[in-house]
């Protein structure tokens, strides 16, 4: 099979070794030509992705900020093969699925909405691993969700990436989840860590502390667009938790030690509920 990425980052990175690794011809497109160059000396790319090759490929993933995904197949794609797959890798769907599945029935390839469900604190393809995917979630927005042929035809294409589980929904309910469960997180995180307390925390802290700070370390350029793109329902996250914070402080304020466990009390239920 013949790959095109577009993108070398530790996504489009990380997808490159994998396909490398299972004997796959990989064509890449970066900005940085010497992450290229290194890429290629690497051995996880094995050309460029460019007017030669885009008509070689069997399948091609879109590993850069949405906008930039959604304008690259906007200008290539009458060059993708009719028999071809493109999905894109992006953290929100509802920008690029409007943008992408037009011009997939414009040329006669098919398109599918794509967020793998890896990842790291740290950016760029020096972080990269060919097993960055193993055995983590993949999530799917198909142009149809009755076309039981499709996704097979996705979990066959994305096998070497060694995906533990898919999900199919819509852009719509992909955006309103991941704003949940991803960028409110990255926001909390990347907040948190702004206390005047945090520079003296060494020798006071633990697990609880580093598992919340983790993601504060992040690539401020994507996830400021990946927020913006995604605004009205991170901010539906944001509002939500800020009452939530106002009752524990309140509580906090008035010594209410009963409120104060109710709200301990719940959120412990809660966490049994969702998680099990």
């Amino acid at each position: 099979m013949k790959v095109g990425i577009l993108g070398l980052g530790l996504i489009g990175g990380s997808l490159a070794r994998a396909y490398a690794l299972h004997g796959h011809t990989v064509y890449a497109k970066n900005r940085s030509d010497s992450i290229l160059s290194f890429a290629m000396l690497s051995g996880a790319v094995h050309g460029k992705l460019d007017a030669e090759t885009i008509p070689q490929c069997d399948l091609i993933l879109l590993a850069i900020y949405p906008g930039g995904c959604a304008q690259w197949l906007e200008e290539n794609g009458r060059l993708v093969r009719k028999d071809a797959l493109v999905l894109d890798c992006c953290g929100i769907k509802r920008e690029v699925c409007a943008r992408c599945f037009p011009v997939a029935e414009q040329y006669g390839f098919t398109f599918v909405g794509g967020h793998p469900m890896a990842g790291s604190q740290f950016s760029g393809f020096k972080y990269s691993r060919a097993d960055l995917y193993k055995g983590a979630p993949m999530v799917l927005v198909p142009p149809r969700y009755d076309d039981i042929d499709l996704l097979q035809r996705v979990k066959d294409a994305l096998a070497p990436c060694g995906f533990g589980m898919f999900s199919v929904t819509s852009a719509e309910d992909h955006d309103k989840m991941i704003a949940f469960t991803s960028q409110m997180p990255h926001v909390l995180s990347n907040a948190f860590i702004k206390s005047p307390t945090a520079r003296d925390h060494k020798g006071f802290s633990a697990g609880s502390y580093k598992d919340l700070t983790r993601v504060a370390w992040l690539n401020a350029p994507m996830w400021s667009e990946l927020f913006l793109e995604n605004r009205d329902n991170l901010l539906y996250e944001l509002n939500t938790y800020i009452d939530s914070l106002t009752q524990y402080r309140d509580a906090l304020q008035n010594r209410d030690a009963e409120t104060l466990t109710a709200l301990l009390e719940e959120g412990k239920k809660r966490k049994e509920e969702v998680d099990g």
